[in-house]
C-alpha cells in the first residue's frame, strides 16, 4: 500500500462533521490541547483540503466556511463532553513548565499562547509566587548546570552575571535568581527533587 500524493486528494470532497470529528479525536489521543488549539489543528487541515482541492476557486473557498463552521461546532461539542478542556490543559501545562524551571511570567506567556483565557492561566498559575518561582528557578539552574549544580569553582563576576543573565531571561525576578544561585547544593538538589514529585 503505498502512500498518497496530493492529487489523490484534490477530487476528496469537504471535511464534514463526521471527518473533522474523527480527526479531532484522533488528534486528541496523541496530544493534549486547548479548544482554541484544537479548532486551529482542524482549520490546518480544512486549508490543506482546499490547496488541493479541484474545481472553482470560489466554491471551494464557500465550502472550505463552512466546514470552518463545521469544526467550531465539533470543538464546542467536545467540549462539553468533556474531551477537550482549557482548565485541564493550562493546570497541567502550568504543573510541568513550572517543573521543567519556567518563571511564572514564561508559564504564563505559553498558556495564553496556546488559547487559554487570563482568568483561567490566573487560576492555575502557582499560587505561592515567591517559593514555587524560586524552586522553579533551581529546576532551570540544574538543567543549565549553574549556581549551585555548576561543575568546577565558584564563577568570577563575568560569570557571576551570565549566570544571573541566565535566570533573568527566562523571566526570574534579579532576587530569586540571586537566591537560587547562591542555595548550597544540597539544599538546591532536595528542593528540585520534592518539586519533581
Amino acid at each position: 500500500m503505498g502512500t498518497r500524493n496530493r492529487s489523490d486528494h484534490a477530487s476528496d470532497p469537504p471535511p464534514d462533521s463526521a471527518a473533522l470529528r474523527d480527526a479531532a479525536l484522533a488528534y486528541l489521543a496523541r496530544y493534549a490541547a486547548t479548544e482554541a488549539g484544537l479548532r486551529r489543528v482542524l482549520e490546518r487541515r480544512i486549508d490543506r483540503w482546499a490547496r488541493d482541492a479541484d474545481g472553482d476557486r470560489d466554491v471551494v473557498t464557500s465550502q472550505a466556511a463552512e466546514a470552518k463552521r463545521a469544526a467550531a461546532g465539533v470543538v464546542t461539542g467536545l467540549a462539553t463532553a468533556g474531551a477537550v478542556s482549557n482548565a485541564a490543559f493550562a493546570e497541567s501545562r502550568a504543573r510541568n513548565l513550572a517543573r521543567s524551571g519556567r518563571s511564572r511570567r514564561a508559564i504564563a506567556a505559553s498558556l495564553i499562547a496556546k488559547g487559554v483565557d487570563t482568568e483561567t492561566m490566573h487560576r492555575v498559575l502557582p499560587s505561592d509566587d515567591a517559593e514555587t518561582e524560586f524552586v522553579s528557578a533551581l529546576a532551570l539552574a540544574r538543567r543549565r548546570r549553574i549556581g549551585p549544580f555548576r561543575a568546577g569553582g565558584v564563577p568570577d563576576a563575568d560569570g557571576r552575571r551570565r549566570e544571573l543573565a541566565v535566570l533573568a531571561r527566562a523571566g526570574f525576578p534579579q532576587d530569586v535568581a540571586r537566591r537560587a544561585l547562591e542555595t548550597p547544593a544540597d539544599e538546591a538538589t532536595d528542593l528540585v527533587e520534592r518539586l519533581r514529585r
